[in-house]
This record gives structure tokens, C-alpha cells and sequence, in this order.
């Protein structure tokens, strides 16, 4: 992504048109959440400062509060303040989901825990019962400073994992987004619509080789023909992510043995629909 100051001209209006549409869903849950537009001003104050003083700099130098207040039109003062408390600033990773995540991945990629078609294993709760095919093997794999009970009880609140009729741990065949938790849902929500962002935003900017980012749209179909449609997209979904996840856990600690920079990756799929109205946006 370039650098360089942006330009003066007016936005494109097709860029426009695109941010409103993209930003009214989002508009939807800061609406439902109370946010009203001075807490809204305040944030988008926050990010632009912070987008400026990363990805707008010039010979990999940090731009001055002049240079910011210039791309941005926030007003110095207000920069300085910002670039304060952005150094103190970082990410809260609910502890289900740092964890969870690995677990999750090591659960779904191992061919350790998975039967003859690739499933995942319905494990034994106690190391006593299953030996290293248990729950709280797989937990004390990842971490053995958390107490297996501790992950399945917060698993079952979620919705993650069920306990079969024999007593064993189940695991929720979808990826790994609880059914309950708001701060995981939150984590998750703000996790997938910044990476589906920011691939998008990069082939619109970036000159170079576009990232995936494609999907199929029709606008014309009956309840019966969506709702196949939606089945047919989770289960092509969920091979594809499952593959992925498979291929990434086999790299990882060949990866971590080698020298030079490691890279971070998201694949993700998505469905959504709803009746078409005359004055949908």
C-alpha cells in the first residue's frame, strides 16, 4: 500500500458509494450498542491517527504530528494526545479464544484425533480413560498450566463442545465461533471483517498480485433455492477450511525452525442472505 500523501481531489464517488455500504452494517451494531456519533468521532479520530503514523510513512520514518494532522485534518493537538495513548494500547484477546484457537486447530488438523473420514474424534474427558487420545491430554498439550475442567466447562457454556451419551467430548463440527460468549463473538466479529477488510482494500490500492477475495451473488432466488444454497456453501466451506487448517499445522513447526520473517494468514468463507426489498442497500 503506498505511503505517500494521498491526494487532495475529492474521493471517487464509487469509493463512496462503497463505504457506506460496507459501513452499514456496522453503523447496525453501534446502533444496538448505544454508540452515538461523539464516541464514533472520537474512535475514528483514534484509528486514523494510528493508520497514518504505520502506513503512511515516508523512508520507513514515523511522520510528524504535522504530517498527520495534514493527511488526517485532526487537529495537531488532538494527535499528540492520541499517539500517547495509542503506546499504551493493545490487544485484548479473550483468553477462550487464544487458547480455544489452538485447540480448536490441533483438534481439527491432527490426524491423531480424527477417525477414517477425517472427523473429529469424540475424546475420552480424563487422561486415566483415553492416555494421550483424552481431552485433558489435548489440553495439556497446548497448556499445562490451565486445568482441562476449566477449558470444558467454558466450552460447554459456549457451545463448542457437547458431552455425548457415553461421557465423551464432543466437538462442534463447525469452526471455531461460540455460540454464546459476547466477547468472544465480539473478538471474532472484529477479527474476520478486519482481515476480509483489509484483502479487499489492499486489491484496491495495491498494484500488486490481488489477495482471494471473491464471492457469488444472485439476487432473484426463492426461500427453498437459499436455503439449499446455504447447506452446499457450509459444507464446501468447512472442507475448505478444514484442509487449510490441516496444511497450516503441518507447516507451523517446520516454518518456526527456519530463519527469516514469519508471516500471519487468514482463510475464511462467509454466506448471508435476506429477502430483497425495494429499498434494499
Amino acid at each position: 500500500m503506498s505511503s505517500s500523501t494521498p491526494s487532495s481531489a475529492s474521493p471517487a464517488p464509487a469509493v463512496i458509494q462503497a463505504l457506506q455500504k460496507m459501513l452499514r452494517p456496522i453503523v447496525k451494531v453501534m446502533l444496538a450498542q448505544g454508540i452515538t456519533l461523539p464516541f464514533v468521532t472520537e474512535l475514528i479520530k483514534n484509528l486514523m491517527v494510528d493508520v497514518a503514523q504505520r502506513d503512511f510513512r515516508i523512508d520507513n520514518k514515523p511522520p510528524t504530528d504535522s504530517r498527520i494532522s495534514l493527511l488526517t485534518g485532526v487537529h495537531r493537538k488532538d494527535v499528540s494526545r492520541l499517539r500517547v495513548q495509542l503506546q499504551t494500547l493493545g490487544q485484548n484477546i479473550p483468553e477462550v479464544v487464544s487458547l480455544g484457537s489452538q485447540l480448536v486447530a490441533l483438534w481439527l488438523g491432527d490426524a491423531r484425533y480424527q477417525d477414517a473420514d477425517g472427523n473429529p474424534l469424540a475424546l475420552p474427558r480424563f487422561v486415566s480413560e483415553g492416555g494421550h487420545l483424552s481431552f485433558e491430554a489435548l489440553v495439556a498439550g497446548v497448556n499445562s498450566d490451565i486445568r482441562s475442567r476449566v477449558v470444558l466447562d467454558e466450552w460447554l457454556r459456549l457451545g463448542i463442545v457437547r458431552l455425548d451419551e457415553n461421557n465423551k467430548v464432543c466437538l462442534s463440527t463447525q469452526a471455531f465461533v461460540p455460540s454464546a460468549g459476547f466477547e468472544e463473538k465480539a473478538f471474532y466479529f472484529g477479527h474476520n471483517l478486519h482481515e476480509h477488510g483489509a484483502a479487499a482494500a489492499r486489491n484496491l490500492l495495491d498494484g500488486s498480485a490481488p489477495l482471494l477475495e471473491r464471492s457469488v451473488h444472485y439476487d432473484a432466488l426463492s426461500a427453498a433455492s437459499v436455503t439449499r444454497l446455504a447447506k452446499q456453501s457450509q459444507e464446501l466451506g468447512m472442507k475448505a477450511l478444514l484442509a487449510v487448517n490441516k496444511s497450516a499445522l503441518a507447516a507451523t513447526p517446520i516454518d518456526a525452525a527456519q530463519s527469516g520473517p514469519l508471516h500471519r494468514m487468514t482463510f475464511g468463507v462467509y454466506f448471508y442472505t435476506e429477502e430483497v426489498s425495494q429499498d434494499a442497500s
